[in-house]
């Protein structure tokens, strides 16, 4: 639900109970959220025996799909899915890449952060998608058609996330409205913030805020203003986690009062009568999302169609955001979520979308002036 980095780099995850579906936020995101209902097929090719290996994140997760989804979706086309668990991070993209070099595929579709999208690319893991097959792509968010750089579809926005500003209420009587709030001097030593430049996607919100937008990470000047910049809040900051569930329970307590957390999460707590909240900046709230991929070694590209096109549907989608807490991708006048649904998981205030192309072109400066003016 993340990788949890670049796109779930967010690491192991944590498991948040959902309705009926107990999958961690961070775990789904990450892994390869795997919808729920589906396409109506011709007989003839529901008579066929199909298959699909479907990349999901081992563990409950997977567990959760292989008994509440992948069954409807072969009741309703046809295609038996089989599961493979894959590793968290960018692991998962080696083991593709080596495979479709020895012309093997472990899964044909996958769930892949943005930074791995990318990085597959490069070397044209990614077999182009056919948007004359995937009949619900014009009901997605313009922003979730992942391309390469010469116009084919590279990957489908699976589910999105986001990460906003939280604080304790007991604490904050008021809820903050900007992300400059951080840099308050009456926060010093108060603030929970994510550990890694890849994953906090921090650059973005001090371009945001202060620069005027992401476009002023454009240039290494723009960068390393933005660095300097954020390198003010450092003595506000009490706690760079890299362990989601530390920084919960401490904004729970109110030890740490106030911090970047998932939406998502942040409401299922403020639901259990928690006192937090979760509020979306009017810089707005940081979307991270998923695609899914079908690695250019898999001989399945029809049944992979029909899948990705099953997962765009907006009955999917509203069904993922109800029973597991992500984002939809989909557009939002098309969904039959209510406002409390929909506010639950999502906004209409735009987002600070990450810049996944520094972190593919600039990681290692990147992580080397992290270490060195932020959290060194």
């Amino acid at each position: 639900m993340p990788n949890t980095a670049t796109a779930r780099q967010k690491g192991t995850k944590e498991m948040t109970k959902i309705t009926d579906l107990t999958v961690s936020r961070r775990a789904l995101l990450a892994a390869g959220a795997t919808g729920a209902a589906v396409l109506a097929m011709p007989s003839v090719l529901r008579a066929q025996d199909r298959t699909l290996k479907v990349g999901a994140y081992g563990g409950y997760f997977k567990d959760s799909f292989d008994k509440n989804v992948f069954p409807e979706f072969t009741k309703a086309t046809g295609i038996a899915v089989e599961s493979v668990a894959e590793p968290t991070g960018e692991a998962w993209l080696v083991q593709l890449q080596q495979a479709a070099t020895a012309g093997e595929a472990p899964a044909d579709v996958s769930m892949i952060s943005q930074t791995s999208m990318l990085k597959g690319q490069a070397t044209e893991l990614w077999a182009p998608l056919d948007p004359a097959k995937i009949k619900n792509i014009d009901g997605l968010i313009p922003a979730f058609v992942n391309k390469y750089p010469d116009g084919r579809i590279a990957g489908i926005g699976a589910v999105a996330w986001y990460v906003t500003l939280v604080s304790n209420t007991d604490v904050y009587k008021e809820a903050p409205t900007s992300w400059a709030f951080l840099w308050d001097a009456s926060n010093a030593d108060k603030l929970g913030l994510m550990a890694l430049v890849s994953n906090s996607f921090l650059l973005e919100v001090t371009a945001k805020t202060f620069f005027g937008g992401t476009n002023a990470l454009d240039t290494e000047e723009g960068i390393l203003k933005a660095f300097d910049k954020l390198a003010e809040l450092k003595g506000n900051v009490r706690l760079w986690y890299r362990d989601e569930a530390q920084f919960e329970q401490a904004l729970k307590s109110g030890e740490i009062p106030m911090g970047q957390y998932y939406h998502d999460v942040t409401g299922l707590a403020a639901a259990d009568g928690n006192p937090v909240r979760s509020t979306f900046p009017k810089e707005g709230g940081i979307q991270d999302s998923g695609c899914w991929a079908l690695s250019r070694a898999s001989t399945k590209s029809e049944e992979a169609h029909v899948f990705i096109d099953y997962m765009c549907q907006p009955s999917i989608q509203a069904t993922l955001s109800r029973k597991v807490g992500t984002a939809p991708t989909v557009k939002r006048e098309l969904l039959d979520l209510t406002a409390e649904e929909f506010a639950a998981v999502s906004s209409d205030v735009e987002p600070i979308t990450p810049r996944y192309d520094l972190y593919q072109t600039a990681s290692d400066w990147l992580n080397q002036k992290w270490t060195e003016l932020i959290v060194g």
